[in-house]
């Protein structure tokens, strides 16, 4: 029998305290008692600095600190807002990744972003972000006046007299599975099978479900018994009614939901393969420590690889990297919101809804469509929020299929409205036709912007300014504005649609002038067929260049996060030069200095010769595994956006956009082609576009 399992069965000691110790004990002295099992709570993963990952401790800092007293008061700079307004504002142009990425690059990177990543909350100071409704780039009503934005508060011992502001990350560093099973051993008893009573012994190995969903914060009676969980936009008047995982934030979307509610049955389905006459407390951590090793397999051999970072080989446990998060990857790196598509599109067999719900979909703004014997449902991102009741009526097979089947947004300046202006927010009643595209303003009365907020989390966490960044990750800084962007001009155009005398405050500088698709071929933006789903890249009328220069004047008081969203991409990849640096050096500390890495982790060779169970799965096989869906071998890549080319004996309807020979057409009135209807010979047929 191999060294581990016979202590295995200790874990449910370590487990009972969460952290092995009393949780009043001092983090310098913690005492490592089971050091061949992973804590709930990080701690212990290093030996010689048990503390290290732990939750509740200071994010890492890359580079000093920057307040604007040296202390704690953030930095000033433009309005939010106003920056946002000028420089996020997708004005409703979708433009999608080069790569074909496909959503599951959003949906991943925030199920990850939950496993190693929560700022603390409670207890920071009100700072409302001003909001001003007589900006001529503003499009949306807010009763409330301002946006809504706390600070995060200060670490412990910090932010007076002359000790820097820090902040804590309250949840472990690892990629260890932690969004599944919580941070201690009272959240995940009330996850577990068995009763509740403050004794993790007598519970089972399986997770707590509910007809094969996470259960909900009633299902074991008293939901105020039950873990806190964050329940906003629908879930705000019932919270009782929200989904239980390992991480609070699992409700904030269905397809979020849905990836919890997946390693939940994953982590069961390893559960039913082992023999039953495992201890309980035995075939639970076994479990558990495969779905957290499945994870990082995931995360470096199909997500990091899906958008283009690249990693330093792996030469095995370092005990002297320090794997916490740092304050930069938090704030500015991983703040990847540009990825994120306005709609999930979930996808099931024709026949698997019946007419009355497929009415109750559309009464709720969903709309219902019918490709090739399937049934697509386009679910506007706010009816997705704060929604499990809508993962119950959909199916979490379908939800999980159409992720992978849709390609994510392209990561760039833009960031879709559904989180840059109605974030979490409710619709206004009987309207369902506005909650999405440009219509969307009529929905809402009030604004959350989510990357006006990042650009203020930035200040309120000591960011330095963008090319302070770049040096602190050994890159050069940029001279110029053109230099941050690659574009030719930072001036804006000699326009007739253009103010002359006020160019940064006319909404005209956003406009859309040309439009292309992933092969480079010309979309014409004036059908809305083709413009909504097929652009990759665009021109505005103003470049980047021009509106970072009109809004910041100098080069070297950029926020991070403007600056870094500003990158353009090297081929192949998804991310900046400054993002992909920030993103590497972290990764490769998550990887280096966990114990516990798969690589370098021999109880799971132990696990695959005793039990025949490997890690060694992708997203694609977890999923048929655990759903009735069928999906591709790697979920991450989806189709690029390309025009279809004229071809004989095809169906054409009016507005339907093709390519022939480099040129670009737009059907004028529907028909089945034929060999010698090319479209420079039947101008009837076909206008030409450029």
């Amino acid at each position: 029998m191999g060294r581990w399992l016979p202590v295995v069965a200790a874990a449910a000691l370590v487990l009972t305290s969460a952290t092995g110790v009393s949780a009043a004990k001092p983090i310098d002295v913690l005492a490592c008692t089971n050091p061949v099992v992973r804590t709930l709570d990080g701690s212990c993963n290093n030996l010689a600095h048990p503390e290290w990952g732990k939750t509740n401790t200071e994010y890492l800092r890359v580079a000093p600190a920057r307040y604007a007293d040296g202390i704690a008061r953030p930095i000033s700079g433009p309005s939010p807002r106003y920056v946002s307004n000028r420089f996020f504002n997708d004005t409703a142009q979708n433009l999608f990744s080069e790569r074909g990425v496909s959503q599951w690059g959003f949906v991943w990177g925030q199920f990850m972003d939950h496993t190693f990543g929560l700022r603390q909350e409670a207890g920071g100071e009100n700072a409302p972000l001003p909001f001003n409704r007589a900006d001529a780039l503003e499009e949306f009503r807010n009763d409330l006046g301002s946006i809504g934005f706390m600070r995060t508060p200060a670490a412990p011992g910090t932010g007076a007299g002359n000790a820097v502001r820090q902040q804590l990350n309250t949840v472990d560093s690892y990629i260890d599975g932690s969004s599944v099973y919580g941070p201690d051993a009272t959240r995940l008893e009330w996850m577990l099978e068995g009763p509740v009573d403050g004794n993790l012994a007598n519970n089972g190995a399986r997770l707590l479900l509910d007809n094969g969903l996470l259960p909900r914060r009633d299902t074991r009676g008293d939901p105020a018994r039950a873990p806190v969980m964050a329940a906003d936009g629908h879930l705000r008047a019932n919270p009782a009614k929200a989904m239980v995982a390992g991480d609070v934030r699992a409700n904030e979307n269905v397809a979020l939901t849905s990836t919890h509610a997946l390693f939940a049955l994953e982590h069961n389905r390893i559960v039913n393969a082992l023999p039953r006459t495992l201890p309980a407390q035995t075939a639970f951590e076994i479990a558990r420590r495969v779905v957290g090793a499945e994870q990082q397999y995931i995360t470096y051999q199909e997500f990091l690889p899906a958008l283009g970072v690249q990693l330093a080989p792996y030469r095995g446990y370092n005990p002297n990297v320090n794997a916490s998060l740092s304050n930069e990857f938090a704030v500015v790196g991983y703040r990847a919101h540009s990825f994120i598509h306005g709609e999930l599109e979930p996808i099931a067999p024709e026949g698997t809804y019946t007419e009355e719900q497929l009415e109750a979909f559309e009464a709720q703004g969903i709309e219902v469509e019918h490709e090739d014997g399937e049934v697509v449902l386009v679910v506007p991102l706010n009816v997705a929020f704060f929604n499990p009741d809508l993962l119950k009526g959909i199916g979490l097979g379908p939800v999980l299929k159409g992720i992978g089947a849709e390609p994510e947004y392209k990561n760039d300046a833009q960031i879709d409205n559904q989180l840059r202006s109605v974030l979490f927010q409710v619709p206004v009643p009987g309207n369902p036709a506005c909650l999405d595209g440009p219509q969307l303003p009529q929905c809402f009365r009030g604004v959350t912007d989510l990357g006006a907020i990042d650009v203020a989390r930035g200040r309120d966490h000591g960011m330095p300014y963008y090319n302070e960044l770049r040096r602190a990750y050994g890159l050069p800084a940029k001279t110029s504005f053109t230099a941050i962007t690659g574009e030719s001009s930072s001036s804006f155009p000699n326009d007739p649609l253009v103010n002359p005398a006020d160019p940064i405050n006319d909404p005209d500088i956003l406009d859309f002038v040309r439009l292309r698709d992933g092969a480079g071929n010309v979309v014409p933006l004036d059908v809305p067929a083709a413009a909504d789903a097929m652009g990759v890249t665009g021109v505005r009328r103003s470049s980047d260049a021009a509106r970072l220069r009109a809004l910041y004047s100098d080069v070297n008081r950029v926020d991070a996060f403007t600056g870094m969203s500003a990158e353009p991409h090297r081929p192949g990849h998804e991310l900046g030069e400054l993002q992909e640096a920030i993103w590497k050096k972290q990764f490769e500390n998550l990887r280096d200095g966990d114990r516990f890495f798969y690589l370098n982790d021999p109880a799971l060779t132990e696990i695959q010769n005793r039990y025949g169970i490997s890690y060694r799965r992708t997203l694609g096989e977890i999923i048929e595994l655990n759903t009735e869906a069928e999906v591709e071998s790697n979920v991450f890549l989806s189709d690029i956006p390309i025009l279809p080319s004229w071809a004989n004996a095809t169906a054409y309807a009016i507005d339907d956009v093709i390519v022939y020979q480099g040129r670009t057409y737009v059907c004028r009135q529907a028909h089945r082609s034929q060999l010698d209807w090319t479209p420079p010979v039947t101008p009837a047929l076909w206008r030409l576009v450029t």
